[in-house]
């Protein structure tokens, strides 16, 4: 795949925590890290050549007022400031998923991939420009306290890192950053739900989380279907996959299968394009968009798939996200998969990630992506050909239910 030998890229919603998270934005809503233990940085004030012509006199005179004025000159780290002003040049761009991450939230990022962590079990994103929930991982104390999708995340309370502040404009570095904690610690989030004025309120204690990539489940009602659950798309989730693969085949009387997306957040597109790849006999999984003029090119299957004599029926919902929604367009664009369940997160763009100097990262959106057919999902979703939601008062799992019925009797 062309795109993969050139760039190793991300498509998902930020983050796990929470899962897959992100780092901190510059210090104007209350809260920083302190970077004091880092290496002092070197102050070099002349201008680069290709850049003669941009007039960083105001940047200076800025920086100079609060070095002389400033009363507490602890405050003024030069690396604090360096990477504030960092995220403020990239927040200029309005673009939430285009991020500049510090050492220590670079370093969670890649420990999230990985998919161990302590936290509370959420996965976040915006609803306009509002926090939101994506989804509560099973399990997790997000979970068991009844933290639901489409929550929305109005005030944050930790007394140990003294905060309580509410999230307009806050970005997900930092809220990721102020959620994520040790296993153990307490944590309260204010929660709007349903458009409702009062928010409910949740105290939550931190826990280690562990996700797997692939859960695989056989129905006792339905012993030619397999249950194939993906919760995201990490470094391990090849091997976890290929697993799974190999117990449905070693298994003769399967030949339908469920692939459960809901609840997962993204990860890397190359993984969403091997996965895919099982499915597709050939076609298109996904094109991409790295220009404004229109310009695409399609990436197609790359091996040689082993559950292309399988019937699939494809579960999502708002928590299905990204690499998910990919992985779900090219099914249901390529072999006529039907979608079940609820309209899918809406994120459409791709993110290439770059190791900087002292262990930080930047993430900067390349492209935008379409499903086969040619649909850009940012903002709208994929809406199921069967809608069903869960019934929150249930522990009956419909949707589920629902695609078994639809896939036995086919």
């Amino acid at each position: 795949m062309p795109f993969r030998k050139v760039r190793k890229v991300v498509v998902l919603v930020f983050s796990f925590c929470l899962i897959f998270s992100l780092g901190y934005f510059s210090g104007y809503k209350g809260y920083r890290l302190d970077y004091k233990n880092f290496p002092k940085v070197i102050i070099n004030r002349n201008v680069p050549i290709d850049k003669s012509t941009v007039d960083f006199s105001l940047f200076w005179r800025v920086w100079d007022n609060l070095e002389k004025n400033y009363y507490d000159k602890s405050k003024l780290v030069p690396v604090n400031m360096v990477y504030g002003a960092i995220e403020g040049m990239v927040s200029s761009l309005g673009d939430p998923y285009t991020s500049f991450l510090p050492p220590q939230e670079n370093k969670v990022v890649e420990e999230d991939l990985g998919g161990s962590f302590d936290g509370v079990g959420i996965q976040i994103g915006y609803k306009g420009t509002q926090l939101a929930v994506i989804s509560a991982l099973p399990g997790t104390p997000a979970e068991k306290a009844g933290i639901k999708p489409g929550d929305l995340i109005v005030g944050i309370k930790d007394a140990s890192k003294n905060i309580d502040q509410g999230t307009v404009g806050i970005s997900l570095p930092d809220a990721v950053e102020i959620i994520r904690g040790p296993a153990g610690s307490k944590i309260t989030l204010m929660i709007l739900r349903d458009g409702s004025t009062n928010p409910i309120t949740f105290n939550l204690t931190r826990a280690t989380v562990n996700v797997p990539s692939v859960i695989l489940t056989f129905p006792e009602t339905n012993k030619d279907v397999a249950v194939l659950k993906l919760l995201k798309f990490g470094g391990d989730t090849d091997t976890e996959w290929q697993n799974a693969v190999t117990e449905i085949l070693k298994n003769n009387q399967i030949d339908r299968v469920v692939l459960d997306l809901r609840d997962n957040p993204g990860g890397y597109l190359e993984e969403a394009v091997s996965i895919a790849s099982d499915f597709l006999k050939t076609g298109s999984v996904v094109a991409i968009q790295e220009t404004g003029d229109g310009t695409r090119t399609d990436y197609r299957t790359q091996k040689l798939g082993l559950l292309t004599n399988m019937k699939v029926v494809v579960l999502v919902n708002g928590g299905s996200a990204s690499a998910a929604e990919i992985l779900a367009g090219a099914l249901r664009d390529d072999l006529k998969v039907q979608l079940v369940g609820d309209k899918t997160f809406g994120k459409g763009t791709i993110q290439e990630p770059e190791t900087l100097d002292n262990g930080a990262g930047l993430h900067v959106t390349i492209a935008k992506w379409l499903t086969p057919n040619g649909t850009w999902v940012h903002g709208s979703g994929l809406e199921p050909d069967v809608k069903i939601s869960m019934d929150e008062n249930s522990t009956v799992d419909v949707q589920l239910n629902k695609a078994l019925s639809i896939i036995s009797a086919n």
